[in-house]
């Protein structure tokens, strides 16, 4: 798929889900804030319940930009968890390596972030990692291969390329742009989260199935 295409296609998952999954995204639907299609204009008829849980749970899967087997796996380990599911998957989530580096600034979208990982330009203390779904542990130091440091795309983000797209810092991560680092301080909050979901309705859908 050509990076045309894939970001029409971003853009119409966005107006299907009603929320911005990338900053060209959220510009269109700031001109269109409707769904696809013909229909897209029209009043829509009440959705089911079974329709509003898997519209939650769609909406969660694309922010992360993850397969269904691991939102469902994260979720099982979640519900095995003390607390609330519904806050352990969020937070769980949001300790994938993809997700910090896209919260740090270091990338504009989880997409980049993802390909930064599988690129192999990302280190955790010190040590290659090519799995964005690797689980950052707090206190761990995540940081730029050296030899990457100087291309295009992480001398953009090093000057602060990204920060006017993304949401305001969140307060478990610390963050040294110019450098390329950042720290994992602590497990996440779900309230704290930049994230666009009734986590709730994600727990109902996968209780239901």
């Amino acid at each position: 798929m050509s990076k045309t295409s894939r970001t029409r296609s971003k853009t119409r998952l966005s107006r299907a889900l009603g929320i911005a999954l990338t900053p060209k995204a959220a510009k269109y639907l700031e001109k269109r804030p409707y769904a696809p299609g013909e229909h897209g204009r029209t009043k829509r008829k009440a959705d089911s319940d079974f329709a509003v849980r898997l519209r939650e749970k769609q909406r969660l899967r694309a922010q992360y930009g993850i397969r269904e087997a691991q939102l469902k796996k994260t979720f099982e380990e979640a519900k095995r968890s003390t607390g609330l599911t519904g806050e352990n998957l969020v937070e769980l989530l949001e300790m994938r390596l993809d997700a910090i580096i896209l919260r740090a600034g270091f990338a504009r979208t989880i997409a980049q972030s993802r390909q930064l990982v599988v690129h192999r330009h990302i280190l955790v203390d010190g040590q290659r990692v090519d799995r964005p779904s690797f689980r950052v542990k707090p206190g761990q130091l995540v940081h730029v291969h050296p030899k990457s440091e100087k291309t295009e795309p992480f001398q953009v983000a090093a000057a602060g390329g990204h920060v006017d797209v993304l949401p305001p810092l969140p307060g478990y991560l610390s963050v040294e742009l110019e450098k390329l680092h950042v720290t994992l301080d602590r497990r996440p909050l779900r309230a704290e989260v930049p994230v666009t979901c009734e986590v709730q309705l994600v727990v109902e859908y996968y209780a239901a199935r």
